[in-house]
Parts: structure tokens; C-alpha cells; sequence
């Protein structure tokens, strides 16, 4: 009687501890060790993209200012090697670069009116 004791107990505890997980999913909260994994991969795949596309480190850093630098910098290494080795040329981007996650991009208006186009020089001529 007393094993059974134990192995339900045991059991217990296992349902238990394999529902933090499914707690911690439906709340939203991301497990630190997993957050700190997808920046730092996140931050080579940018590293490795600015490579390619021919920016500076710098204007990764600057660009990016919201992922560790270590990461930027070591995905944009491996990529300036890869490319060396291989006589790969950049590529060109061809969009503007991402904006900071939280901060919204200004849409852009399709068949905007003329006065929203140009500005209002009686305004300016009045000054």
C-alpha cells in the first residue's frame, strides 16, 4: 500500500511539473534560457544579412539597436568569411531596413489628395 503511495505521488508530481510548460504558453511568458537562444540567433542571422548586403558593422549595430552585439557581430564574421572563401559579391538590398520592434512604420497612402503631397507654400511664404 504504501508503494502505491509513492508511484501516485510520483505521478502527481509528473502531471504537475508537464503542465508549467502549458501554463507558461497560455500566458505568454517565454522560458529565459529559450528567449536568450532565438535573440542570439536572431542576432547572427542579422549579423550574417548585413554581411551579405554590404553594411558596415556599425550600421548593423545601429539599425538593429535592439539585439546583443556579440551575436551581430559574430554572424557577420562568419559570413564575411564564408563570402571570402567562396568570391561571393554583396548583394544590394532592396528594401529599408527593419524598424525596431514596438515603434510603428508610417503606411504608406495610395491616391492621397494633392494637399497632402505638397506641402503649403502660402504657410511658408507668410514667414
Amino acid at each position: 500500500m504504501n508503494a502505491l503511495r509513492h508511484c501516485m505521488g510520483a505521478a502527481m508530481l509528473v502531471l504537475t511539473l508537464s503542465g508549467c510548460d502549458m501554463i507558461q504558453q497560455q500566458l505568454g511568458i517565454e522560458d529565459p534560457g529559450a528567449k536568450a537562444a532565438r535573440t542570439d540567433a536572431e542576432g547572427k542571422a542579422v549579423g550574417g544579412a548585413c554581411r551579405q548586403s554590404g553594411r558596415a558593422i556599425e550600421d548593423c549595430y545601429s539599425i538593429y539597436s535592439w539585439l546583443p552585439k556579440a551575436p551581430i557581430y559574430e554572424g557577420w564574421r562568419d559570413m564575411d568569411a564564408y563570402m571570402r572563401e567562396n568570391k561571393i559579391e554583396t548583394v544590394e538590398p532592396q528594401l529599408p531596413p527593419a524598424s525596431a520592434p514596438g515603434t510603428r512604420r508610417r503606411a504608406a497612402t495610395s491616391g492621397g489628395t494633392a494637399s497632402e503631397a505638397k506641402p503649403d507654400r502660402s504657410a511658408a511664404e507668410k514667414h
